[in-house]
């Protein structure tokens, strides 16, 4: 067991003071059996109400309603968390799944059939014409061995570009740049698995940093191995998700997951800028 703290700040500067309508937040870890939260603190300027509920996927939402306008909005969270360590994936798929392709048992059908389904079908063609020097249908594969070769695949073709723009990049437009953000990667390995006919997820969440280091919010891909689960992967930084990984939100679409989102009204020039910092270190 290790215990780690999140520090998260987010802040939004305008030139003048600007009405903000209620904004919804996903700052708190999922808990589970690998993971804990021991204490979490969070605060919001200016003041705001707080609402927790949990969505259709179990992720902790909170509804920040505010009372008053401000220049500025900041959210500040800091989280102490306790991490548990997980079995490797390679010692838990079950055997029947343990080569590609496989069929998902008939129980879990109605539950995954979402997941299997693209979100953006018009870039298939280009996605399948991109996996064929992965894989070629008729052939059989290791699935874990695949995964990989998917996860190390994205993580040598596409050269990482931060971004600040608001969404991710359609698949054919990453194919078009050759970059993109961990969110546009995340949403690319989603989207491939999904044309394996593999149920795939949207993570958001956190990852490690060295001590000292300042980030933002983190973006990987889960794909559901009978046996194993909901299996992380990392392209942007070519590893399986561990326990270095803190899951914050996990969704179908990538939408579902922003760490913060909300609306506010005023001129239409008084947005200035924003601001994102994120330490995750150890305890």
């Amino acid at each position: 067991m290790k215990r780690i703290r999140i520090i998260h700040d987010t802040a939004y500067h305008y030139k003048v003071p600007v009405t903000f309508g209620p904004h919804t937040a996903l700052l708190r870890p999922r808990e589970g059996h690998d993971l804990h939260i021991d204490s979490s603190t969070l605060l919001i300027e200016p003041e705001a109400s707080v609402r927790w509920y949990r969505d259709i996927y179990g992720n902790s939402i909170a509804i920040l309603t505010f009372q008053q306008p401000g220049a500025k909005l900041h959210v500040h969270s800091e989280i102490d968390v306790d991490l548990y360590e997980d079995m490797p994936i390679d010692c838990t798929i079950d055997p029947a799944a343990q080569e590609y392709p496989f069929q998902y048992d008939a129980v879990d059908q109605v539950e995954i059939m979402p997941y299997r389904l693209p979100s953006y079908p018009h870039d298939g063609p280009a996605v399948q014409r991109w996996l064929r020097d992965l894989y070629r249908p008729g052939q059989k594969a290791d699935t874990a061995t695949l995964l990989d070769r998917l996860n190390t695949r994205i993580f040598e073709s596409f050269r990482y570009a931060e971004r600040h723009e608001m969404g991710v990049q359609v698949p054919c437009r990453t194919l078009e740049l050759g970059t993109g953000s961990c969110r546009d990667f995340a949403v690319f390995m989603m989207e491939a698995a999904r044309h394996w006919g593999l149920a795939a997820r949207f993570v958001t969440g956190y990852i490690q940093m060295a001590e000292g280091q300042h980030g933002s919010t983190h973006a990987w891909t889960e794909v559901y191995l009978p046996g194993a689960g909901w299996r992380g992967f990392d392209p942007t930084n070519n590893k399986p998700a561990g326990t270095e990984h803190i899951s914050v939100a996990v969704a179908r679409a990538h939408e579902k997951a922003a760490p913060l989102s909300g609306t506010w009204e005023g001129p239409g020039d008084a947005f200035r800028r924003m601001e994102v910092s994120v330490q995750v270190v150890a305890r």
